[in-house]
């Protein structure tokens, strides 16, 4: 079975929560994804996600700052756990990023997709 290491995303977007929101949708947006980690010297004390970027916007509120819509002490994973087990933790929780942890620092990013990308990896699309 493949761990959470093997598929994981390695290219970190990390901020500061005092970032503004807007920059940091901006940013995602240029990176092309939908969260990035909020860090406090190399230490991991947030997730800020697309989710919170609609939210903030809903509430016409795009002005605050990363720290304002974060959430603090995401659920994380090790990256020598198995894709299963984030799976897990991702469906019971409801979301669909997770950080992944070694020695307490972030050192990678699930996601939904990824570990959809394992679960289907043998099959092919329709027509192919």
């Amino acid at each position: 079975m493949k761990t959470v290491g093997d598929v994981m995303t390695k290219g970190l977007l990390e901020l500061a929560e005092e970032t503004p929101l807007v920059e940091a949708a901006a940013a995602m947006n240029e990176r092309r994804v939908g969260s990035a980690l909020v860090v406090d010297g190399g230490r991991l004390i947030g997730i800020v996600t697309e989710r919170d970027v609609l939210r903030a916007v809903g509430s016409g509120s795009v002005d605050g700052l990363v720290g304002d819509w974060m959430t603090r002490h995401p659920e994380t994973v090790d990256a020598d756990e198995s894709t299963q087990q984030a799976g897990v933790v991702m469906i019971h929780g409801g979301f669909r990023h997770l950080p992944v942890l070694e020695e307490g620092r972030p050192v990678g990013i699930v996601s939904i997709r990824d570990l959809m990308r394992v679960a289907l990896e043998d099959v092919s699309p329709r027509g192919v």
